[in-house]
């Protein structure tokens, strides 16, 4: 009879899966695989749609980051109309992703993160959670709110709402932003980048409590890749792709996203819904774990040379002298999310002054002009590409969507296994292993409805997997 051992509350990621750790003939764990097992398909069900249907189309596929889908559809309709939008339209893009980058990163720290981060990874399952932490430490618990609350006052100014905004377009956005918009946003700055920098500084604190994870929590080589502006300063919305190798090495400096297939391959599996994409180059065969390549906050910092504004400069160098000009550890995916979001509250108040964003024009207006066109962008969780074919209608024919938590599949599962091995003793799955191995997935915040293009509850389960296939226990979250 299999072990079977019931652990509350569900687990902190934005939807969820399955874990199955497999023993080796020694008893060590030899292996571990990340399923993630619904599926729905936008590729097939977007088929016969204008073009211009879909930054509202694919926004859908997720609630926690529409914004992502919203910019990356454009920009591919950009392409199919072949226009430039206006700068004021670009302004007001990369304003939208600024704040979707903060309130996503909010989230994620503070009500996915923070509990393992500042109650600790073996604390009691039934208060390790947002509610435990706004118990035990409700200014901070506040500051989380407020943070990713402000963010989304900052998407709502662009798109309209919070949530699927309707007024980012082919071509543009749909109307001029305005200075009552500004004000809105400005007399919050100060208060967001107070929060913003308490935050990093209580990051700080409490890191040197997780050595041991720091070290198992995806200490790896890998590739990186993100957008990165020529110059290496960070990059989210614009310029090219910057491909490094694990060592800091330049493999690929401004590829261009229309490009990404001659350089980027997808490898199917038969357990997940999950596509691996791979790095060709490092791939000679049919195993993609050679070309495995990480993306999102860790990768953007080891990308770039800067942010390019001041505190978060500050706080990007003084990380280096910390870990290094090239940081291994999937782990540190919390300090570089921390980073970010005090770039974002830079950026959006340096955006606020600059007199191009208040102007008229937002919107170019054209026809068909070309029948392929890609969309690139950094979502929270990393690049983001929405790659359209259309025929003279317009009407799309083919489409693949790439999806960041997709390209760091290979690494969570290499990560997955690394936690494993260090943390699992034995035939019993305890809390705090379960706990460290979810922790783990955690860290690169995966966002498994977009990924999957998935709706729906994706209970999570952990099994412990013998050599002979029997299922030694199994920790389950429905």
């Amino acid at each position: 009879m299999h072990d079977i051992h019931t652990i509350d509350p569900v687990t902190r990621i934005e939807g969820h899966a399955k874990i199955t750790l497999h023993l080796g003939d020694d008893g060590e764990v030899a292996d571990a695989r990340f399923h993630v097992t619904e599926f729905r398909g936008f590729e097939e069900f977007c088929k016969g749609r204008p073009v211009a249907e879909m930054p509202g189309l694919t926004a859908r596929t997720c609630g926690i980051c529409p914004v992502s889908h919203l910019i990356a559809a454009s920009k591919a309709g950009d392409a199919i109309y072949a226009v430039t939008p206006p700068p004021a339209a670009i302004r007001q893009r990369r304003l939208l992703n600024l704040g979707q980058i903060l309130q996503s990163h909010s989230l994620s720290f503070f009500h996915l993160s923070a509990p393992d981060l500042l109650l600790g990874m073996d604390h009691d399952p039934a208060t390790r959670n947002v509610f435990g932490l706004m118990q035990a430490e409700p200014e901070i618990a506040r500051r989380g709110i407020r943070l990713r609350q402000f963010g989304q006052e900052v998407i709502a100014a662009v798109a309209g709402q919070r949530i699927h905004g309707s007024l980012v377009v082919p071509g543009g956005v749909a109307r001029q932003f305005t200075t009552e918009m500004r004000d809105r946003i400005v007399a919050d700055l100060d208060e967001m980048m107070g929060a913003a920098t308490a935050t990093l500084e209580l990051l700080v604190s409490v890191e040197d409590r997780f050595e041991r994870e720091l070290h198992s929590f995806g200490e790896f080589d890998s590739i990186y890749v993100g957008h990165c502006l020529p110059d290496g300063t960070w990059e989210h919305i614009d310029g090219k792709l910057r491909i490094m190798a694990a060592d800091g090495s330049m493999l690929v400096d401004q590829l261009d996203p229309h490009d990404y297939r001659e350089v980027f391959g997808e490898a199917g599996k038969t357990d997940s819904y999950l596509k691996s994409p791979y790095y060709r180059p490092y791939v000679d065969g049919d195993d993609p774990r050679p070309g495995m390549y990480r993306v999102g906050p860790l990768a953007r910092i080891n990308l770039a040379e800067r942010f390019g504004t001041p505190v978060a400069d500050e706080g990007l160098a003084a990380f280096r002298e910390r870990y290094g000009r090239i940081a291994r550890s999937s782990f540190l995916y919390h300090h570089a999310r921390v980073l970010e979001v005090i770039a974002c509250v830079e950026r959006i108040a340096a955006l606020m002054e600059d007199p191009v964003l208040f102007e008229e024009k937002v919107r170019s207006q054209a026809g068909i002009n070309a029948l392929r066109g890609v969309g690139a962008s950094e979502a929270p969780r990393g690049t983001l590409i929405h790659d359209y074919e259309v025929d003279g209608n317009g009407l799309i024919t083919a489409m693949n969507l790439i999806i960041a938590t997709g390209q760091n599949d290979l690494a969570v599962n290499r990560t997955i296994l690394d936690i494993a091995r260090e943390f699992v003793d034995g035939p019993q799955l305890t809390d705090g292993m379960l706990n460290r191995i979810e922790a783990g997935v955690r860290a690169y915040d995966p966002c498994l409805s977009c990924s999957t293009h998935a709706v729906g509850q994706m209970p999570m389960a952990v099994s412990l997997i013998a050599p002979d296939g029997e299922t030694l226990a199994e920790v389950r979250r429905d």
